[in-house]
């Protein structure tokens, strides 16, 4: 037992001291960018310069659209208030500007061929689908979507949803639009599948923002994170128990995968469960996967989601 206690300490040192050398690489890694704040571009135009604001922004007016669309937009008092409300927040965006370097500098270490985005912040009109976009060369900020959970604009919204609108899930739903395209597709619709796919999915946000906290990263408070965390060997016996794991069922996705309150045991305890348990189970078997494999960030990214179960050695303790 001693034996095994000093193996596995002396793994995480080597694993410390790894991490600690890339982390200094990536911070070598030059970035340059700006924010361009066509929020304010928009919102403080007219009649007289809304055809030079067109003209920079070509992509974010689209065609069929008269001008009469865009200055009827600009008259509105409801979109006047949450521009208000935005300006009032982020008069500039320098709360963000280090960690949206940060996680520049780390994607040019682990996806070389990207370069820096073109940074916009916009006003989405509150549409949660598009709260952050991150093409190839392009990354859009919906800063109207990061209010605060509290703020009135989110009332209608349910608790669960408006976490999602504080401002620590700006760089992490970049991450999420990053990914796409990047993760290999699940192959089948099984649960483990899909727990995967998005375990893939978190552990590229602990690559790519290793400062953020693990709750951030999944947009959980901590509370809800250490209720996963004390109740994971429970969670896992219930899959397996309940032979879920290679079940391609839709209704395990929105039990355990999907946005919700909480997450559908059936048991007591859903009602202090977070939802999207399944997502976060998903995340410590590729971690475990990642711990206990030489693979490369890429290869894990199209690894099918039998072989990093098989290969994860993943057991959560009691």
């Amino acid at each position: 037992m001693k034996k095994l206690f000093l193996a596995c300490l002396l793994l995480l040192i080597f694993a410390c001291k790894q991490e600690n050398k890339i982390e200094e690489k990536v911070a070598t890694i030059p970035v340059a960018f700006e924010v361009e704040r066509f929020d304010k571009m928009f919102y403080e135009s007219d009649t007289s310069n809304l055809p030079a604001v067109k003209a920079k922004y070509p992509f974010l007016f689209p065609e069929g659209n008269e001008d009469s669309v865009w200055l009827n937009k600009l008259k509105n008092p409801l979109l006047q208030d949450l521009y208000k409300e935005v300006k009032q927040k982020y008069p500039t965006t320098a709360k963000i500007d280090k960690d949206l370097e940060a996680l520049f500098q780390h994607v040019q270490y682990y996806f070389p061929k990207y370069k820096t985005p073109r940074v916009i912040a916009v006003i989405s009109e509150v549409d949660r689908e598009a709260k952050a976009i991150y093409a190839d060369s392009i990354a859009l900020i919906s800063l109207d979507c990061y209010l605060g959970k509290e703020h009135p604009f989110y009332v209608d919204f349910s608790d669960y949803q408006r976490l999602g609108f504080e401002e620590n899930q700006i760089v992490p739903d970049l991450v999420t639009s990053f990914s796409y395209g990047k993760i290999s597709k699940p192959l089948d619709r099984t649960l483990l599948s899909i727990m995967i796919y998005y375990g893939k999915e978190l552990y590229l946000k602990d690559k790519l923002i290793p400062e953020y906290s693990d709750a951030a990263k999944i947009g959980y408070t901590e509370q809800q994170l250490a209720w996963c965390k004390e109740n994971e060997y429970y969670m896992w016996s219930y899959f397996i128990e309940n032979n879920l794991l290679y079940e391609s069922n839709v209704k395990n996705e929105f039990r355990f995968i999907n946005e919700a309150p909480f997450s559908k045991f059936y048991l007591e305890i859903d009602n202090e469960s977070p939802g999207r348990v399944g997502q976060w189970l998903g995340w410590q078997i590729v971690r475990s996967y990642m711990e206990n494999n030489d693979v490369s960030l890429d290869q894990l990214l199209v690894t099918d989601a039998k072989t990093i179960f098989e290969k994860s050695k993943y057991k959560p303790n009691k």
